[in-house]
C-alpha cells in the first residue's frame, strides 16, 4: 500500500481511535450494567453480555494492530503474531455473528412463543447458548487457519501478497464455504426469524386496538401506529446494520480468489473496517434502544453506581 500523507494519517487515527473508544467504552458498559444491575439478570441479556465481551475483545485486541497495519501500509510484528492476530481476528468476528443468531432465537421466542418462553429459555439455557458459539467458533477460525486448508493451492499467492502484510485469505472453496457460514445463512435465519417477529407483533398490535376499539380513536390509533413504527424501526435497523457490515466483507471473500485477488488492498481494507465497526454498532442496537440500559449507562456516566443499594435501582420504563 502506498504511504499516505501526514493529514491523511491524522484523519484515520482519529476515525480509527474513536471506533476503538465507542466499541471499548460501548461494550464495557453493557458488561457493568449487566453484572452490576440484578434486574438485568435475564436469559436475553446473558447472550447480550457475552456478545458484549466479544465485541470488546474485537476493540481491545483485533482493531489496535489493525490500524497500524491500515495506515502504514506494513506489518511490523512478525509471521507468528500476524498467525495469531488473523486468527483472534477471524474468531471474534464470527463469534459475534453466531451471538447475534441465539439474540434473534430468543426474541423469536419471547415474542412468538411467549407462553412456553421462561420455562424453555432459563439462564441455564443461554449460558449453554453462549458456551456453544465460543466453542464452535474456536473450532472453526482455529481449525480453518491452522490446519492451512482455507490457502491450499495459494502458495505462490500468499508468498506475494502477504509480504508486509496480514490478511485472512481464502481459495476459491474456503471463500464460499466462509461466506455461507459465517454470513449468509446467519443472514437467511435472522431474517427468517426477524420477518416472523415483526408479523406475530403486528398482530398482537391489531389485537390490542380491535379490543379497544371503544376508546378515543385519535389516541389509540395513535398509540398503535406508534408500535407498529417502532417494532418496523428496530428490526430494520437490527437487519440492516447487519447486512451493511458483513455483506461486502463476504461478498468478497466469495469473488476475491475467482478473480485472482484483483482487489486492491485499499479497498480490502475498507471492507476490514466496516465489518469491525460493526462490533460498535451491537451495543447501541441491543442495549441504547433499551430503556433500562440507558439508565444504566447514565448511572455509570454520573458516578451513580457507586452509591449503596444501586444494584437494586428500579429500570422500569415508568
Amino acid at each position: 500500500m502506498v504511504r499516505l500523507g501526514f493529514w491523511t494519517d491524522f484523519v484515520l487515527y482519529l476515525v480509527f481511535v474513536s471506533g476503538m473508544l465507542v466499541t471499548i467504552l460501548g461494550n464495557s458498559f453493557v458488561i457493568v450494567s449487566i453484572c452490576h444491575f440484578k434486574q438485568l439478570h435475564s436469559p436475553t441479556n446473558v447472550l447480550i453480555l457475552s456478545l458484549a465481551l466479544a465485541d470488546l475483545l474485537v476493540g481491545v485486541i483485533v482493531m489496535p494492530f489493525s490500524a497500524t497495519r491500515t495506515i502504514h501500509g506494513c506489518w511490523f510484528y512478525g509471521d507468528t503474531f500476524c498467525h495469531l492476530h488473523v486468527s483472534f481476528e477471524l474468531f471474534l468476528t464470527t463469534l459475534s455473528i453466531f451471538h447475534l443468531i441465539c439474540i434473534a432465537v430468543d426474541r423469536h421466542q419471547a415474542i412468538c412463543n411467549p407462553l412456553h418462553y421462561s420455562r424453555q429459555i432459563t439462564i441455564s439455557v443461554a449460558m449453554i447458548m453462549v458456551c456453544a458459539c465460543w466453542a464452535l467458533a474456536a473450532v472453526y477460525a482455529y481449525g480453518v487457519l491452522y490446519s492451512k486448508a482455507s490457502v491450499a493451492g495459494l502458495e505462490d499467492i500468499t508468498e506475494s501478497f502477504c509480504l508486509g502484510g496480514c490478511f485472512v485469505l481464502f481459495n476459491p472453496l474456503w471463500g464460499i464455504l466462509t461466506s455461507v457460514l459465517c454470513f449468509f445463512f446467519p443472514c437467511t435465519v435472522m431474517v427468517c426469524l426477524y420477518t416472523q417477529i415483526f408479523i406475530v407483533a403486528k398482530q398482537h398490535v391489531r389485537k390490542i386496538g380491535d379490543k379497544n376499539n371503544y376508546l378515543n380513536d385519535r389516541g389509540r390509533g395513535g398509540l398503535v401506529k406508534h408500535s407498529e413504527g417502532k417494532a418496523a424501526k428496530t428490526l430494520g435497523i437490527v437487519l440492516g446494520v447487519f447486512i451493511f457490515c458483513w455483506m461486502p466483507f463476504y461478498m468478497n471473500s466469495i469473488i476475491n480468489p475467482l478473480t485472482g485477488f484483483s482487489i486492491n488492498s485499499f479497498l480490502w481494507e475498507v471492507l476490514y473496517w466496516l465489518s469491525y465497526f460493526n462490533s460498535a454498532c451491537n451495543p447501541i442496537i441491543y442495549a441504547l434502544f433499551y430503556p433500562s440500559f440507558k439508565k444504566c449507562f447514565h448511572c455509570i456516566i454520573t458516578l451513580k453506581i457507586f452509591s449503596l443499594n444501586s444494584s437494586t435501582m428500579n429500570l422500569s420504563d415508568k
